[in-house]
């Protein structure tokens, strides 16, 4: 399957496992728009983008906790770009390690803003559009926390769990209009995700791999699920 000048929107693009998504699908000439919180960084990750190969990049400054900021990053997206033939929910928030009782409900309402409300808006949004013109794919990036319980991550778990139904379902839904939904599940990344490094971690750089994996085999397949760990994890 060709990704050869296909658009591609990907959430949570400034840093990390978004960034290297983003690096190494622009060296097949992509059309890429990125979000992210963090100005300086996602300018960063933009040029670092542009200089892989990417044929045009728009990057824009939104809060995925704001309905009407993703809503608007979708639409700038989109003027500049051009609809979505590839759309990568990739951004996830995590507060901070809690037990249940421990967090508090303002946490509990931002962890589900960004890790469910954001990506079923876009994946609502990019339905439309990618039924016209007669498919595209999402993937979203989940995590291995959907496949374990772990103490002091309730919430978090909840809405990337929440996530997993939610995308379980809308597979079967989007197929009849020639539209691929692929679920990714990271193991334990080296990224600034974490309080601390962990260089024993996967990479950022191989989880991007994975993803370029998943969209670019032969077309008459679909990755719907797709698991993958460091050697030294052992959490599950």
């Amino acid at each position: 399957m060709n990704i050869e000048e296909k658009s591609i929107y990907i959430t949570g693009g400034s840093k990390g496992i978004g960034r290297a998504i983003a690096e190494r699908l622009a060296r097949d000439r992509t059309n890429i728009a990125l979000c992210g919180r963090d100005e300086k960084a996602l300018s960063e990750a933009a040029a670092a983008a542009k200089t892989a190969g990417a044929r045009d990049v728009y990057a824009g400054r939104f809060d995925l906790g704001d309905t009407k900021a993703v809503l608007e990053f979708y639409a700038k997206a989109k003027k500049r770009i051009g609809p979505p033939d590839i759309l990568i929910n990739n951004a996830g928030y995590n507060s901070r390690k809690a037990y249940l009782w421990e967090a508090e409900i303002d946490e509990f309402d931002s962890m589900i803003a960004v890790n469910l409300r954001a990506p079923f808006i876009l994946m609502r949004e990019a339905f439309g559009d990618m039924k016209t013109r007669g498919g595209g794919h999402i993937v979203n990036i989940l995590s291995t926390a959907c496949h374990s319980d772990i103490e002091q991550l309730s919430v978090y778990t909840a809405a990337k769990k929440g996530l997993q139904g939610m995308t379980d379902v809308f597979r079967k839904e989007a197929r009849p209009n020639n539209i691929r939904v692929t679920s990714i599940y990271p193991g334990g990344t080296d990224t600034s995700f974490r309080a601390q490094a962990r260089p024993d971690y996967l990479r950022p750089e191989s989880v991007a791999e994975a993803v370029y994996a998943a969209l670019t085999l032969p077309d008459d397949l679909i990755v719907h699920h797709m698991t993958f760990r460091p050697m030294v994890e052992t959490n599950f």
